[in-house]
């Protein structure tokens, strides 16, 4: 039944698909189709707009007009869907993938070091594990045991030529994009992270693009959503295009 109420409203001529205001929508709602955020169903939004302020560009408002009334049991039943979606996309990685293996790597031994071919330049991968994606690694894996976490935009290793150097020696690093991937599939993953694995500290590195800007917020949410209550240093990088890091801001602790 249609009425006239509240709802939310999207320019898409501002949106740039940064996928922040998926944080806050608790139903669901808003999804990044093409690039844009939508609202997927008017049943599904309430319209009181706690989305509006996640937005970096305005592109969100609360408009008056006809619409589906807000079915809160179409909510349930939509959400709990995305769930048994999820846990079997879950269920089929972990089964079929061997990107899911996980794996710890040593350090380079003298014997490969000797008779690696003269032509190959001195420089190290300082990976030390598999699988690396947000959305293949277990909470339960045995490298974030007491791990310094590193959280990365997935464009930022092809335009930030040092990060093996910089930032990835001594840390697990867990690799994804923000505005293409499953924004409350990563808030998930990380808050049963935070919840198993002993994390000593995080850093987020992400591009200067929109796009990326929602990742630091989304590991943040994780960590509210765990209810830990742990209290962990929480470094956030902004790279240029160019590769050049813009920002490099510091926190003492992440929920505290």
């Amino acid at each position: 039944m249609k009425v006239n109420r509240k709802i939310i409203e999207i320019d898409d001529d501002l949106c740039d698909g940064c996928g922040q205001c998926l944080i806050s929508c608790a139903e669901g709602a808003l999804e990044i189709i093409d690039g844009k955020a939508k609202v997927v169903a008017d049943k599904y939004c309430d319209g009181l707009g706690a989305c509006l302020g996640e937005c970096p560009v305005g592109a969100l408002h609360v408009v008056e007009r006809e619409a589906d009334e807000f079915d809160e049991e179409a909510v349930e039943a939509f959400l709990a869907e995305k769930e048994k979606n999820k846990e079997e996309k879950e269920e089929t990685m972990a089964c079929g993938c061997p990107s899911t293996q996980i794996q710890n790597f040593e350090s380079s031994t003298s014997c490969e070091m000797a008779n690696r071919p003269a032509n190959i330049e001195d420089v190290d991968s300082a990976l030390s594990h598999w699988p690396v994606q947000i959305r293949l690694v277990p909470p339960t894996a045995p490298f974030l045991k007491g791990a310094d976490l590193l959280v990365v935009a997935d464009c930022v290793p092809i335009a930030f030529p040092s990060l093996h150097r910089d930032f990835l020696k001594g840390k697990v690093v867990m690799v994804g994009c923000p505005k293409f991937d499953d924004v409350q599939e990563y808030i998930d993953k990380f808050a049963a992270i935070f919840e198993t694995a002993d994390i000593k500290s995080i850093t987020t590195l992400v591009m200067e693009v929109p796009c990326c800007s929602g990742l630091p917020g989304i590991v943040k949410k994780g960590l509210e959503a765990s209810g830990s209550g742990k209290n962990i240093p929480l470094e956030e990088v902004v790279v240029s295009v160019r590769g050049k890091i813009l920002e490099q801001n510091y926190q003492d602790a992440a929920n505290s």
